[in-house]
C-alpha cells in the first residue's frame, strides 16, 4: 500500500495513523523492545495496541497532531512513529518510538528534528515537551542532541516511574 506523506526528510516519510493501521501498530507496539520504556509491564497486550491506536487517531481528529507513523522513504518500511501530542497551551509533547532495525542509524534525531521544525513553524508552538524513562539512555542522549534542557522529574503513571523531562523553547 502506497502510502500520503505530509512532511518528507531526506530518508523518512511522515504519515496520519487510521482505524485501518491496526497491523502496523502490532508491528511497532507489539515489540517488546519498543514498549519495554513505556509502561510498567514492558508489553503492551492486544487491548493496549487497539487503545494506543485509538488515541493517535483521536488525538489527530481533535488536535491535529498525533505520534505520526515514519516510513523508510527507499523501502517504504515502517520505522516507527515521531510526533506530538498536546501538553499545555500552545505547548506539545513530542515523542518517538523506533522499531529496533532502525535504531543507532539517526532515525530518532531525523524525524524529531522534523517535527521539531513542524511545531514551531507549522503551528506555531511556544514550546516543547519531552520525557523519557529513566532507564532509556539513548532517548536521554538524542533529547540532549537536540538541544532539550533538562526540568526536572515528572511522574508518569504508564510506568509508575518519574521519568526525567525536558523542554524546548524556540528552534
Amino acid at each position: 500500500m502506497t502510502r500520503d506523506f505530509f512532511l518528507k526528510t531526506n530518508r523518512i516519510g511522515f504519515s496520519i495513523w487510521s482505524q485501518e493501521d491496526i497491523k502496523l501498530a502490532e508491528l511497532l507496539w507489539g515489540n517488546p523492545e519498543v514498549t519495554k520504556y513505556i509502561c510498567a509491564s514492558g508489553v503492551f497486550s492486544e487491548k493496549d495496541i487497539i487503545n494506543r491506536l485509538e488515541k493517535e487517531v483521536s488525538n489527530n481528529a481533535e488536535y491535529n497532531v498525533q505520534y505520526w507513523p515514519i516510513f523508510e522513504l527507499a523501502t517504504n518500511e515502517l520505522i516507527g512513529c515521531c510526533g506530538l501530542r498536546p501538553y499545555e497551551e500552545s505547548k506539545y509533547e513530542i515523542g518517538f518510538h523506533l522499531r529496533p532495525a532502525f535504531w543507532r542509524q539517526g532515525y530518532a534525531m531525523e524525524a524529531a528534528n522534523a517535527v521539531i521544525q513542524y511545531a514551531f513553524t507549522e503551528l506555531t508552538a511556544k514550546g516543547l515537551f519531552a520525557g523519557h524513562n529513566p532507564n532509556n539512555i539513548a532517548s536521554q542522549k538524542v533529547l540532549n542532541k537536540l538541544g532539550f534542557t533538562y526540568v526536572g522529574d515528572e511522574f508518569y503513571e504508564p510506568t509508575g516511574l518519574y521519568h526525567p523531562s525536558y523542554e524546548l523553547t524556540s528552534l
